[in-house]
């Protein structure tokens, strides 16, 4: 029974990449151990499941039926598991996360590790990206986002707060250039932009009414992380519009100060996303609860550094 349960995953695994490679891939294994094993499950089956050319694989008539009852019988098995495992007091098992890289490391790293500790049966997978990862596709338990959340079908999403942003500068560009009053000074101010492929992503401020105004900013300088352009901040390249939770730190050192407080800072909506499950695993469940409980606090901790920065320091008596 176990070998033809392996035999089945594989088949779901190759008819759903298109091909042997990615299945191998997504499995750990070699795309020779994917071919034999779809071979002997062929042979068990006496029928052919694949088309096979050079290029890829493609289901045959047998094959996308055959197909059609495995993914029915896979969902009910994981139904059934889920039920059993939402019953454990501790999670255990394989979590697999997506986070983008910045956010994710800073963020919501320190929080999953500290999950893994508390329950020594949960193995953590973390992969941090940019991309919007397929869920489902790329077998994903749970993806945080940073970004307006669209309509995607068989998803669940919680939200997590709001990552709040600020126009920052070193003391040294401050006094060098002044410090603008408005957002409208920000068009006589070099800029540190963040841009990917030449396009410059635009600044962005409540307008007070509920929508926002794009600011336009000139600089010289473009980066695609936005750790690097803190770094170019600091040495006095420009302003930067960054994430409250990046820079407070080098807030709180004095390396950077915050402008333009008044006018309001724009936020970014934080999810928590995972494929849609009428019986949540209590893996999953234990993430998403340390991440709503937890993510705030992160979050607001780098605003109220960031309110702080112009607070004069506090001597002690010795």
């Amino acid at each position: 029974m176990t070998d033809r349960l392996s035999g089945v995953l594989t088949f779901v695994q190759a008819a759903e990449a298109g091909g042997f490679a990615l299945a191998a891939e997504r499995l750990g294994l070699s795309r020779s151990a994917v071919g034999k094993s779809i071979a002997r499950l062929e042979e068990r089956l006496g029928t052919r499941l694949f088309q096979r050319t050079t290029r890829r694989q493609s289901l045959t008539e047998d094959g996308q039926v055959f197909y059609e009852r495995c993914v029915r019988a896979l969902a009910e098995l994981e139904a059934a598991e889920a039920a059993l495992d939402s019953g454990r007091r501790a999670p255990t098992g394989r979590l697999r996360v997506a986070a983008s890289v910045l956010f994710g490391r800073h963020c919501a790293a320190p929080l999953l590790w500290e999950l893994t500790r508390q329950h020594p049966g949960l193995e953590l997978e973390l992969c941090f990206s940019d991309r919007v990862v397929d869920l489902i596709e790329e077998g994903f338990d749970l993806a945080i986002r940073v970004a307006p959340l669209a309509d995607h079908a068989g998803l669940t999403a919680r939200r997590l707060g709001a990552q709040m942003m600020v126009v920052c500068a070193s003391p040294r560009y401050v006094a060098r250039h002044g410090r603008p009053k408005t957002l409208a000074d920000l068009a006589n101010h070099e800029a540190i932009n963040y841009g990917r492929q030449g396009i410059s992503k635009p600044w962005r401020f409540p307008d007070g009414q509920g929508g926002e105004r794009v600011i336009p900013v000139q600089g010289s300088l473009r980066f695609d992380d936005l750790e690097a352009i803190a770094d170019a901040a600091v040495q006095g390249a420009g302003l930067a519009w960054l994430p409250c939770w990046l820079v407070a730190a080098r807030v709180h050192k004095g390396e950077l100060v915050t402008l333009l407080e008044t006018e309001g800072r724009h936020g970014n909506e934080i999810f928590a996303v995972w494929p849609q499950n009428k019986h949540l695993p209590s893996k999953v469940r234990a993430a998403i609860d340390i991440l709503v409980a937890r993510i705030p606090e992160r979050l607001s901790s780098g605003e109220n550094q960031g309110k702080g920065a112009r607070r004069k320091p506090v001597r002690r008596k010795a």
